[in-house]
């Protein structure tokens, strides 16, 4: 049988600009922490875990194109 995905979840604005200032304290929230978060944003802890998931791959994927950037244009002295 086919396993079944769950709904995409949609945040707004509000709820993203809240997860973005907890993402910049802590990239790893601890199940504690993300209970917390997801009171305050209104959604499930594992919706949470699921943001954060996806929000550190994205940052070391700027991580990664930035210092791609660095070595193909170094600073003239």
């Amino acid at each position: 049988l086919p396993v079944k995905k769950k709904p995409r979840t949609f945040y707004s604005t509000e709820q993203v600009e809240e997860l973005e200032k907890m993402f910049q304290e802590d990239h790893y929230p601890d199940n504690e922490k993300r209970r917390e978060i997801a009171a305050a944003v209104g959604v499930t802890p594992q919706r949470i875990l699921v943001w954060f998931q996806n929000r550190r791959a994205k940052w070391r994927k700027l991580q990664k194109l930035s210092t791609k950037d660095n070595r193909k244009y170094p600073a003239s002295a």
